[in-house]
C-alpha cells in the first residue's frame, strides 16, 4: 500500500501534474456531492429491511446490468413485478419485457434459475444467504451459485442493498476515473476475477488515502459521469 497519497498522484512529473488537477476536481465534485450521496446510501441500507421479494428483486435488476443501461433494467423489472411475473413467469413468459436489455435471452433464464434457488416452500427466502458480518463471504457464494452473476454485479447488487462499505463496482464509469486519479495506469479491456480484486484492493488503498469512503467514491465517479445518481 502507498504511503501517501502522492504516490497515487506523482508517478512521474507529467502525470502528476494532471492528476493532482484531477483529484483536485473530484475533491470538488465530493464536496457539492457529497450530501446526495449520504442520503442515497442511507437509501440503499433502508432496503434490507424491506420483504424477501424486494431484495430478490433487486438481484435480478443487478442479472440484467450488464452491457444494459441501468435505467432500462430497472424498467424492465418494474414491469415484471407489476405484472407478478417475476415470482411466476417463464424465462419465456419474461422474455417480452426484457427486450431492451441486452443478451436477454440469458437474462431471463437467469432470472428462472436464480428463482429456483432461492425458492423455499413456495416463498422466496434469499436473506438467509447474505451475512451482513462476512459481506466477502456472501459474495463468493453468490457468484458461485447464482448463475450471470460476476463480481461487478454481487457487488452492484450487496451495496444496493446496504453493503457496499468495502466493494467496488468497477464499471465503466468508475474505471475511468481511477485511470483519472492515477489508481491504475489504464482501464483493462477485459475483468479476470483476479484482476477485479486487485483493481478492488487499489481502489481501497486510495479511498484510505483520500479520506473518501468506499461507497462514496463509487457514486461520486458515477455521478461524474453520467450527470446524475442511479441505483
Amino acid at each position: 500500500m502507498p504511503e501517501n497519497l502522492n504516490e497515487f498522484l506523482n508517478p512521474t512529473m507529467d502525470k502528476g501534474i494532471d492528476r493532482m488537477l484531477d483529484f483536485q476536481k473530484v475533491l470538488e465534485s465530493y464536496e457539492k456531492r457529497h450530501k446526495i450521496i449520504l442520503k442515497r446510501l442511507s437509501e440503499y441500507r433502508k432496503v434490507w429491511e424491506l420483504p424477501e421479494e424486494r431484495i430478490f428483486a433487486e438481484l435480478c435488476f443487478c442479472l440484467c446490468t450488464p452491457q444494459s443501461k441501468a435505467v432500462v433494467c430497472d424498467a424492465a423489472i418494474k414491469k415484471l413485478l407489476e405484472n407478478n411475473l417475476l415470482f411466476t413467469g417463464s424465462s419465456q413468459q419474461i422474455l417480452p419485457y426484457l427486450r431492451e436489455v441486452r443478451f436477454n435471452e440469458n437474462k431471463s433464464r437467469y432470472i428462472v434459475e436464480a428463482r429456483k434457488l432461492f425458492i423455499e416452500n413456495g416463498k422466496i427466502s434469499i436473506k438467509k444467504h447474505i451475512d451482513p458480518k462476512n459481506i466477502l463471504k456472501t459474495r463468493e457464494w453468490i457468484v458461485e451459485n447464482v448463475k450471470g452473476i460476476g463480481w461487478k454485479e454481487v457487488n452492484h447488487f450487496l451495496r444496493n442493498i446496504g453493503f457496499g462499505e468495502n466493494i467496488a463496482i468497477l464499471d465503466r464509469h468508475i474505471l475511468k476515473n481511477l485511470v483519472k486519479c492515477g489508481v491504475i495506469d489504464e482501464e483493462p479491456k477485459s475483468l479476470t476475477p483476479k484482476l477485479y480484486l486487485e483493481i478492488e484492493e487499489k481502489m481501497k488503498d486510495f479511498s484510505e488515502l483520500s479520506g473518501i469512503p468506499m461507497s462514496h467514491l463509487d457514486l461520486l465517479f458515477w455521478g461524474e459521469e453520467t450527470g446524475y445518481l442511479f441505483k
